[in-house]
């Protein structure tokens, strides 16, 4: 199968944002996005093609609404392309008693009980699911860095997937689960691993092989679309980038903006070493499998394994290294101050901290969770 990587301009960005609907006095989801779009179509007709907003997306699930940046040369062009975007959600969601939150998870709604939107591929994947299809209430933030040539798609990927487990660790979000604390900082990473085609990529040689891959999918009707490749790090050939969906939802734009500056430094690096004839090290599968539950269960606290030998370090600290190593290339792509707030995150606590630590002050009660989410969200 012949795949065609589209022209892209090297390291431009594209982000995504998933976002929940909750209602304002329960704290629960509310199945309201198609009065949601009403308000949103009502308000910028002008914009309306094919009975969709060029940036604002329905998903899966009827309590979702998906953010869509355009195409960004700079981290802060597309944290204000959110911004906006953000703001007309907020202004259809309110008049209905709608809150917005973002998380890898709802701390307590009922995953089993969420309607899902009208649509044939949707129902076709909870039908072949089942159980697993109709649990995947989950929340994530994706990055699509652009790249200029496709031979460097397949390094690139390994080169993100060395880094699986600092992005995990600064977006996880999602410590609880139906009403009940997981014990993980990331429950959605674990959740969303369980469908067909989902979890880590695996890793090829060169795009060749990924075109073999592919065609097998298709051989053997695993996938019937390219796009059912639901990786954590995907190639995305009809837009020319790599894109990175290992994050959970956040809830603030800073830290959105803090993992973008982040994968697209990584990018720019990864493309400057192969400009350069230089190769990108990869690590063993069980590394990086051992790597992603690290990260899932312990966040920050995660000791993560950093290469082929077996060498260990405290996410955190090389988390610090890395920005110190990304210094030049953030400057040269002007993303300093987004890149700098990664450690910011590091300072203050991920989401799955800081959400215990308000459980904790409640006496465990996750209404006051949401509360604290809703209100990091309308921050923005």
């Amino acid at each position: 199968m012949k795949i065609d990587f589209a022209k892209s301009k090297q390291s431009t960005l594209g982000l995504e944002w998933e976002i929940a609907l909750v209602d304002k006095d329960s704290g629960e989801l509310a199945a309201r996005a198609d009065d949601v779009f009403e308000n949103i179509f009502a308000a910028q007709p002008e914009v309306i093609k094919d009975e969709e907003h060029p940036h604002i997306k329905g998903e899966m699930l009827q309590n979702t609404v998906e953010l869509v940046t355009g195409v960004a040369q700079t981290v802060s062009d597309g944290i204000e392309d959110l911004r906006r975007n953000l703001n007309l959600l907020r202004q259809a969601s309110e008049p209905l008693g709608l809150d917005l939150l973002s998380a890898g998870t709802h701390p307590f709604s009922n995953p089993r009980t969420q309607a899902v939107t009208d649509k044939e591929r949707y129902s076709k994947l909870v039908d072949r699911t089942q159980w697993w299809g109709s649990q995947m209430l989950i929340y994530g933030v994706h990055v699509h860095v652009g790249l200029d040539h496709v031979s460097k798609a397949m390094p690139v990927l390994d080169g993100l997937v060395n880094h699986f487990p600092h992005f995990q660790a600064l977006s996880a979000s999602s410590p609880y689960w139906n009403g009940e604390d997981t014990g993980y900082a990331s429950q959605r990473a674990l959740m969303f691993q369980q469908l067909p085609t989902a979890g880590l990529p695996f890793q090829f040689p060169d795009w060749n092989a990924y075109e073999s891959y592919v065609q097998d999918m298709f051989t053997t009707g695993v996938i019937d679309a390219p796009n059912e490749i639901r990786w954590d790090i995907r190639p995305v050939a009809n837009l020319g980038t790599i894109e990175m969906r290992i994050c959970d939802g956040m809830s603030t734009l800073e830290e959105i903006g803090a993992v973008a500056a982040l994968t697209q430094c990584l990018v720019e690096d990864f493309s400057n070493t192969l400009d350069d004839g230089g190769t990108i090290p990869t690590m063993p599968p069980w590394h990086i499998q051992e790597n992603k539950w690290r990260a899932a269960r312990y966040g920050l606290d995660a000791i993560i394994i950093l290469d082929a030998a077996g060498k260990e370090q405290l996410v955190t600290e090389h988390t610090l290294e890395l920005l110190n190593k990304l210094e030049p290339v953030a400057a040269r792509l002007g993303c300093s101050d987004e890149l700098s707030n990664v450690e910011r995150i590091i300072t203050r606590g991920a989401s799955y901290q800081r959400q215990r630590r308000v459980a904790a002050a409640h006496n465990g009660d996750l209404r006051a969770v949401v509360r604290e989410l809703v209100q990091e969200m309308a921050g923005n």
